[in-house]
């Protein structure tokens, strides 16, 4: 990871000091299965810095945006690059206090703690990820409060006072709008240091496409890189929903047809299809009959 920050142009100042970061909070040998080794790397230099310097004070971050801006894939990267075990928390209806912190349980003949995702990151020096955080309900939320603030502590009814350990970060992420969400309550927001995450723009979507698809033709980079930014246009317009501006499906997609598949019928699984409106469909489909032609084979998308 940190030769990738080197080569995305993060400041050797902000590396030297993840590496002093890494060397001093060592990690418990059984943990270290944890740490990510992410499959995708997050494009956005201005983004990373801002990160670095938040988690390198000692700060929580909330990453905030619109689907698709990669908030998931820069929460492991980070976890990556500081060398830090990941718990993933996601938040749901079902989410409460002991699933957080941890319920009782017999071992041994004798009541004991079986601990959750938040305390254990405590104990261990993790990086939590609290997925769609603002799904999470009242007594969740209340949890976090002496967790994320200045006291650093857990305080466990029936059980002893937990200090968070020196090298425990939260990082936070929410979409605005989806079904089931609210508005963050102030006291928690407080608590983050927010970053407002950009759309990846089309010069990190092409270092995207190139590093998962280095066979990729030149003139398809740029087709997918334009179609991707179209829907995004087309979303923002209110034209279509957010349902199909799915990077995640596009590169499956894209992978569909290196494995053989025409274009276009990789594109309508991928893509098309995660609109459950027909109306929204067919445009979806029109927008991409632009840049795509009808039926592409694997030999003419890529170098074979």
């Amino acid at each position: 990871m940190l030769d990738f920050l080197k080569e995305e142009g993060i400041r050797e100042n902000l590396l030297l000091e993840i590496r002093k970061f890494r060397e001093f909070y060592k990690v418990d040998k059984d943990m270290a299965y944890r740490i990510p080794r992410p499959k995708f790397h997050y494009y956005g230099t201005s983004v990373w810095e801002d990160a670095i310097v938040a988690l390198l004070c000692g700060e929580n971050l909330l990453l905030t945006g619109p689907k698709a801006t990669g908030k998931n894939v820069l929460s492991e990267n980070l976890s990556a690059a500081f060398g830090r075990p990941s718990w993933d928390i996601s938040f749901h209806v079902n989410t409460d206090s002991s699933s957080l912190i941890g319920t009782d349980t017999f071992r041994n003949g004798e009541v004991a703690m079986r601990q959750g995702p938040i305390l254990n990151c405590a104990r261990y020096g993790g990086f939590g990820i609290l997925d769609e955080i603002n799904m999470a309900k009242n007594d969740s939320v209340a949890v976090l409060h002496a967790t994320l603030d200045f006291r650093r502590i857990i305080d466990v009814p029936g059980y002893d006072r937990n200090h968070l350990d020196g090298a425990t970060r939260f990082i936070a992420t929410m979409n605005y709008g989806y079904a089931g969400t609210r508005e963050l309550n102030e006291a928690l927001a407080s608590r983050f240091m927010v970053i407002d995450m950009p759309g990846i723009s089309d010069e990190n979507l092409k270092k995207l496409l190139k590093r998962e698809f280095p066979e990729l033709r030149g003139r398809y980079l740029e087709q997918f890189t334009a179609l991707f930014n179209d829907l995004q246009k087309k979303s923002g317009n209110a034209e279509i929903s957010t349902k199909s501006v799915d990077l995640r499906g596009l590169l499956s997609a894209i992978r569909l047809m290196e494995k053989g598949l025409e274009a276009n019928r990789a594109l309508r699984m991928g893509i098309v299809n995660k609109s459950f409106d027909e109306f929204e469909r067919t445009l979806v489909e029109d927008v991409i009959a632009l840049r795509i032609p009808g039926k592409l084979e694997r030999h003419d998308i890529f170098r074979v």
